[in-house]
């Protein structure tokens, strides 16, 4: 009897902490944002996919009244746990500006980039999962 009631407390823990991971989830609505069309294009660059997801789309920078704003198109990604986007020196982000919570794993969206940044250092926007720290992908701007 004990063991059967010890099974049931494990499983119920079980099913709690899973359902609880699965809020941190990116939505899979196709969002469908776009800049301005007085914005202007200053870098470019497509994704691939890191060594935790399979990632694909288009990522832009825009100057847009004095504000850059970061434009992900065409994008879809395996969804994970705690997904960010970073603006980061490197592909694998260790020195990075946090973006904010991945808005969909699919479609088009749009983040502000707070403050005046060098792009020529910070040149990959990746999506990294801040949970367990795996990359799910990541793109060079240009």
């Amino acid at each position: 009897m004990r063991f059967l009631f010890s099974l049931l407390i494990v499983a119920g823990c079980l099913l709690a902490n899973s359902c609880k991971k699965k809020e941190n989830f990116a939505s899979t609505q196709i969002l469908n944002e776009t800049v301005n069309t007085s914005a202007i294009l200053k870098y470019k660059g497509t994704f691939t996919s890191g060594p935790y997801g399979t990632t694909i789309g288009t990522a832009e920078i825009y100057l847009q009244d004095s504000i850059y704003l970061l434009k992900i198109s065409n994008f879809n990604t395996t969804n994970g746990p705690a997904l960010h986007v970073y603006l980061s020196k490197e592909s694998m982000p260790i020195n990075y500006v946090d973006l904010g919570s991945l808005k969909s794993i699919n479609g088009s969206h749009v983040y502000a980039i707070n403050g005046q940044l060098d792009f020529s250092q910070y040149k990959f926007i990746s999506i990294h999962c801040v949970e367990y720290n795996h990359l799910f992908g990541s793109a060079i701007l240009n």
